[in-house]
């Protein structure tokens, strides 16, 4: 199956780049359920101690091992940013084994049901009961804000780089179409017509009412009182830029996106929209 969701040929269709002094994204195509095209993304972040914190880790090409060399080598934190984004972790562990490997509740133990993905050694598991308290070490948290909103549909880890004032997420928001992500595909981002349809809902545009309702009645719908904290919590931070795993970049201006999309949440507004 994963053969149908990433390219066989991900080194010739990747764009790897620089969005701020400290961070490097790797943007490939992905197609979830092998059908619509919302994109792939891993974010590289090289920390003030020389250590790289990878972020919803990407296929592991010759050129983003060069990236990796190029920002000193020194993979110090792997995360799998939800139950979802795991797909490559393996590769990355292998690599880099010294790592500390971050995870969500519940992908541990659906790694261990795979023979290809199981024995994955993670080093912290957040959960709804330890995240008040989860501390990674004093490198790392001087430089991140992190929540676990596990009251998300795919229990997601949102991270914001204090120093680049960047937000890092996987499934808590999108910003399709995918453009930059099949930039070298050769194919439009914006063809199919399930993506066009996915696209309805999964974007920013304007006032984004329908990736309001989505988030409203589908991501939070089982524990709307605990991803309201979150989403406040996130909103409190300090940050201009969004690195979405779906979709292109905000460049600035994010946290005014942020502010629209949730706002349903901000104001725990029971929306009946």
């Amino acid at each position: 199956m994963t053969s149908k969701l990433v390219p066989s040929n991900p080194g010739e269709v990747m764009v790897i780049r620089k969005v701020s002094p400290n961070i490097t994204i790797c943007s490939a195509p992905f197609a979830r359920f092998g059908r619509f095209k919302i994109g792939g993304r891993g974010t590289i972040v090289r920390l003030s101690s020389g250590a790289l914190a990878v972020f919803s880790p990407i296929a592991l090409t010759p050129e983003v091992r060069t990236t990796v060399e190029a920002l000193g080598n020194n993979v110090g934190y792997i995360s799998a940013m939800d139950f979802e984004h795991h797909i490559f972790l393996s590769e990355w562990i292998r690599a880099f084994p010294s790592a500390k490997v971050f995870g969500v509740e519940g992908l541990p133990e659906k790694r261990e049901e795979n023979p290809e993905t199981a024995g994955t050694k993670f080093t912290h598991v957040w959960t709804n009961k330890n995240k008040e308290g989860m501390k990674v070490d004093p490198d790392f948290d001087k430089e991140f804000d992190y929540e676990y909103v596990g009251s998300h549909a795919n229990k997601e880890l949102v991270f914001c780089h204090k120093p680049d004032r960047t937000l890092i997420q996987a499934d808590m928001m999108f910003n399709l179409p995918a453009h930059e992500q099949y930039s070298r595909t050769g194919e439009k981002a914006t063809d199919g017509m399930l993506t066009k349809f996915f696209t309805t809902f999964q974007n920013t545009v304007g006032a984004a009412t329908w990736q309001k309702r989505f988030l409203w009645y589908v991501a939070s719908s089982g524990d709307r009182k605990g991803f309201n904290a979150s989403a406040r919590k996130i909103n409190g931070w300090d940050f201009d830029k969004i690195i979405p795993c779906h979709g292109d970049v905000i460049e600035s201006g994010g946290h005014e996106v942020y502010r629209r999309l949730f706002a349903w949440h901000l104001d725990g507004v029971d929306a009946g929209k």
